[in-house]
């Protein structure tokens, strides 16, 4: 069973039917052209009907791709350079969003004692720590003591309601709403980067946190498995790509953008990701968190799991976890991870390698009961293997 399914891309898991009838009709037309297909309209309209906010759509390969696009767009509509973004949060492969992805305690903080600018790969240049301002995730109130200092120089906040790599919980309300005013006060463009939590409610995630995002990004699920990224917005804010009347102020476009093959996947992959099977997913996925936690708590082990909708993801070790620095692995718990992640593997279960998952419109609540099972064992198993392992 295969709870990764391409890092949440599968929403219908693997060779799914309708999703390779699509494509097969499409490749016998051309597989790349170099103008509009009707399928991307025919897409953006579909994103459209699904959320009000995405009124207007522009495709790319990724969301990487997707994530670049929208901050070049909120410089461009602001005429300003800086950029904040969550500390812990992923948002692809890009300098600026790629700063403090992966900070440790020895340099999280800076001298005031808040989150550090701190570089994630070798080339990024100190330029573009300067241009980054990180937040909190979990502290609303510091969140909005830095956006008060801060905000007049952004371009954009980017913000995932439901980030993964920073423990995969959702944000709380409090700090959805600091960040939701602090654009408004200060003419800020907020970014909703919904690349994997598009998958929470048939609307996309930011309604369900109160957030009336500028520019929205998407990927994975409406691609039904091929390369795919989407940037969407209102007619105001993605008029900033508009080159109908001549050069635009950002230029947005590739040789594969919009490809036919990826519009016809993922018109089919949301065909068929109704509202209710948004609804039935997210109820397996409350099943499999309340088994996990009851199943954890019974065998005394110092485990839990957090997520949201069809997303889920173990966190060993005492405490809550409520953001990055709570969901940080110390070099035991990293190692009780790894050794988990493998021995799911030989169940014939695959996680994700931080044992993070997601469940797919195949599978119901047999399967969900039996991963649950799988992994409560596994977990008890390895604590008893390492007791201190988690300390």
């Amino acid at each position: 069973m295969d709870c990764a399914n391409n890092f949440f891309s599968l929403i219908h898991g693997h060779a799914f039917e309708p999703v390779l009838d699509a494509v097969r009709a499409a490749m016998v037309k051309g597989t790349a052209f170099g103008m509009p297909t009707e399928s991307e309209i025919l897409l953006a309209e579909m994103l459209a009907a699904r959320s009000p906010r995405m009124e207007q759509t522009r495709f790319c390969n990724s969301g990487t791709e997707a994530v670049l696009a929208a901050i070049k767009g909120a410089r461009g509509i602001t005429g300003r350079e800086r950029i904040a973004k969550f500390e812990g949060c992923y948002h692809g492969a890009y300098d600026w969003v790629e700063v403090s992805l992966d900070p440790t305690p020895a340099n999280w903080n800076d001298k005031n004692g808040d989150p550090a600018s701190v570089r994630c790969n070798a080339g990024t240049p100190d330029s573009v720590l300067r241009e980054t301002v990180v937040l909190p995730y979990d502290d609303p109130q510091r969140c909005a003591e830095i956006l008060r200092r801060e905000g007049g120089s952004l371009a954009a906040v980017i913000v995932d309601p439901h980030a993964s790599r920073a423990g995969t919980v959702p944000i709380s309300m409090e700090t959805a709403a600091v960040v939701q005013e602090a654009c408004r006060r200060d003419g800020i463009m907020l970014i909703a980067d919904e690349v994997i939590s598009f998958r929470l409610s048939y609307e996309g995630a930011s309604p369900l946190f109160g957030l009336e995002p500028d520019l929205m990004t998407t990927a994975k699920i409406i691609g039904g498995g091929l390369p795919i990224g989407s940037v969407s917005g209102p007619a105001d804010r993605m008029s900033v790509f508009d080159h109908s009347a001549g050069k635009p102020k950002v230029s947005m476009g590739g040789t594969f953008s919009a490809n036919p093959l990826s519009m016809a996947a993922g018109l089919a992959s949301l065909a068929h990701y109704s509202r209710a099977a948004v609804d039935q997913m997210n109820a397996l996925g409350d099943r499999l968190r309340a088994e996990l936690r009851q199943g954890f708590a019974k065998a005394g082990v110092a485990a839990t799991v957090t997520g949201m909708g069809s997303l889920f993801r173990l966190h060993v070790g005492p405490g809550a976890v409520t953001g990055y620095r709570s969901a940080f692995a110390n070099a035991d718990t990293a190692k009780l991870l790894r050794r988990i992640h493998l021995a799911m593997l030989d169940e014939n279960v695959l996680l994700t390698p931080n044992c993070s998952g997601a469940l797919s419109t195949p599978m119901n609540e047999a399967e969900v009961l039996l991963i649950a099972d799988k992994l409560i064992h596994v977990v008890e198993r390895e604590f008893g293997a390492r007791p201190d392992a988690a300390a």
